[in-house]
């Protein structure tokens, strides 16, 4: 959504007591059990955060409240004003995952602790991306006129879960998902403030936010009121037993963090795609992040794309200031103005991966000097009453990729397919029944015994596909049988599976596939015919991104419903670890294949991978 005449006018930012560093963790998260050392050695081995803050002390007692947190932001952000300061607020949105009561909402806990004058408010709850949507709902009302001027703040207070006496009730042995998120998060809030008209000196003016949640396709992966066995914290018995079963500790899926990249890695493909953001434009890079480690193939194909951003012109306070959650890149602009102090002209980008049910936010902003004469030209007047509605301005059109080299252009259209077809895959009724735990040994017998059959084909496929390669692309041919012979035995493996797991055909040639499967296969093997059908690569991105990206993801959950089917899982397994391998072979190929065919062979393989995306997800949603 683009915005036109709001601006971020000052910014604010408050940390609770002395910075924390890593050896002294355990006077305020105290370790529980022989597990947790060496889990806080690895995650803090792999986040790279350095020092906190927390806002209690060394006998876990609170030294604030998350209002109290939030409320010292806000001053800062108003440069130490009170009560008075807040006279031209007429909006106030708030956002946390740890607020001090369960009702009301955060935003008047926080309106009540900076004393402030009658307003509008607005609470959002939720985990990082909390923040932004607080940001989203005040940005709308500045822009549409009815509010003139407003406040966002975002505070996070998690170690009041993380204190021994609070982490470990009646003996609890938290499992690692629990133990996981104490040494990656610490307390601390941020304040922003709006207004329709830039403030004195520089200034942040809005220009684009994106905020979209996947919650609907994707499991959880962060939460807190639900135990280990599933039950929600207001089912049990009492609070008590709730807090004995785990059900009130702060939990995350390890395991499906790749998948918050996945998504958030081709949203941002698909806003550059449509001009939404130009990566080119770009100066600084805000990014929030849990740990500074990339997913290499990933990186590879944004700098194939020519869709990367530079090192150089990132910025993060992770280290210093810890995992803040909503908090953080509040915080973290309010660190970055002081420390890089950019210039009028300068364009930042912002960025909120959040793994609670996956949503991810974006927002771009444009550094103005109020002194300019275009930015007072642009800005509009804070009247004595709220403003007329200020005109939206007209959506971007899609970005100019003329001049991009062949690679580069078709990751990006082959980026779209996927995040189409990645998100039919998970609304399956297949993959539903795993996420809500309903899938049984019936269900994952049915899958394999269509899905064998398919696995059978793929190097029959390739090889005939190699085999009419004219001399014009015969150096590609030795890479594609290379492939086809690591396909070659692979339904093997998962017809085995299906038997341990209770498959009653005895025979491949009996298995059968549905009409999807059907279909795809035909599709596979006509274009194989055909001379040079080198769009088959796009075929085998769907196919190999479907092992790489989603499998890894459902096998974990398999062998949390169905552990008991033993050995029924090594095909799965070997797909998600070796088709990262997989995918590098295929970039080389995809380089050479567009050396010599150019834009006929790239619309080629466009043309398959959105035939087999539709194919393979008809074959996935008839599987029941």
């Amino acid at each position: 959504m683009r915005f036109d005449q709001v601006y971020i006018t000052s910014t604010g930012a408050y940390f609770p007591g002395e910075p924390v560093g890593n050896d002294d963790i355990d006077r305020y998260i105290a370790p529980i059990n022989a597990l947790s050392p060496r889990i806080k050695r690895r995650i803090l081995g792999e986040n790279g955060i350095v020092t906190r803050h927390y806002a209690i002390d060394d006998q876990g007692r609170s030294t604030h409240t998350c209002a109290a947190l939030a409320a010292n932001a806000v001053r800062a952000c108003l440069n130490g004003g009170g009560e008075a300061a807040l006279g031209d607020v007429d909006l106030l949105a708030a956002a946390t995952s740890s607020g001090d009561l369960i009702l009301p909402g955060f935003a008047n806990m926080l309106q009540a602790e900076l004393r402030a004058p009658a307003m509008t408010t607005a609470s959002h709850h939720g985990v990082c991306a909390s923040g932004m949507a607080a940001l989203q709902h005040a940005a709308l009302a500045l822009q549409h006129g009815q509010h003139r001027q407003a406040i966002v703040a975002t505070a996070e207070f998690p170690s009041r879960l993380f204190k021994r006496s609070r982490f470990a009730p009646a003996g609890y042995d938290a499992d690692f998902d629990a133990h996981f998120l104490r040494w990656m998060l610490s307390d601390g809030a941020g304040a922003w403030r709006l207004s329709t008209r830039p403030g004195e000196g520089l200034s942040l003016k809005l220009e684009h936010l994106h905020l979209k949640s996947f919650s609907g396709e994707l499991p959880l992966c962060m939460q807190a009121g639900q135990a280990p066995d599933g039950r929600l914290w207001g089912d049990h018995e009492d609070f008590t037993a709730a807090d004995a079963a785990g059900a009130m500790l702060l939990r995350q899926d390890i395991r499906l963090l790749p998948q918050l990249f996945d998504v958030a890695t081709h949203e941002y493909v698909k806003l550059a795609q449509s001009g939404a953001i130009d990566p080119a434009s770009i100066d600084h890079f805000l990014c929030h992040y849990s740990s500074e480690r990339f997913a290499p193939v990933v990186k590879q194909c944004l700098q194939l794309a020519q869709l990367d951003i530079p090192e150089s012109k990132w910025y993060s306070n992770l280290k210093f200031r810890g995992n803040l959650g909503s908090a953080s890149i509040f915080t973290m602009l309010d660190d970055f103005l002081r420390e890089r102090k950019p210039k009028a002209g300068d364009t930042i980008l912002l960025f909120v991966p959040e793994s609670g049910r996956f949503t991810v936010a974006f927002a771009l902003l444009k550094v103005v000097d109020a002194a300019s004469p275009a930015a007072v030209a642009t800005a509009a007047p804070i009247a004595a009453e709220a403003p007329s509605p200020v005109p939206l301005p007209e959506p971007p059109h899609a970005a100019d990729d003329k001049q991009l080299p062949e690679v580069a252009r078709l990751l990006r259209e082959l980026a779209l397919i996927w995040h189409d077809y990645r998100s039919r895959v998970w609304r399956t009724p297949l993959v539903t029944k795993i996420l809500d735990g309903s899938v049984g040994k019936a269900d994952y017998v049915g899958w394999m015994e269509q899905w064998v059959p398919q696995v059978r084909q793929g190097s029959l496929w390739m090889r005939k596909a190699a085999d009419h390669l004219t001399p014009k692309y015969a150096v590609l041919r030795d890479t594609v049988h290379h492939h086809a012979d690591d396909e070659q035995f692979d339904y093997d493996v998962l017809f085995e599976d299906y038997r341990n797991a209770g498959g009653k055909v005895a025979s491949l040639d009996e298995l059968k596939r549905n009409p999807g499967g059907e279909a795809l296969n035909a599709y596979l093997h006509a274009r194989a015919a055909q001379p040079d059908a080198l769009g088959l690569l796009g075929a085998m991105y769907i196919i190999e991104g479907t092992g790489q990206r989603i499998v890894p993801a459902l096998l974990p959950l398999l062998r949390e419903r169905l552990g008991w089917l033993g050995r029924s899982f090594n095909f799965l397994a070997y797909h998600g670890e070796n088709d990262v391998a997989h995918l590098q072979r295929w970039l080389a190929a995809v380089e050479t294949a567009l050396a010599i065919g150019g834009r006929d062979i790239a619309a080629d393989i466009v043309d398959d991978a959105r035939h087999t995306a539709a194919l393979y997800a008809r074959q996935l949603e008839m599987i029941r």
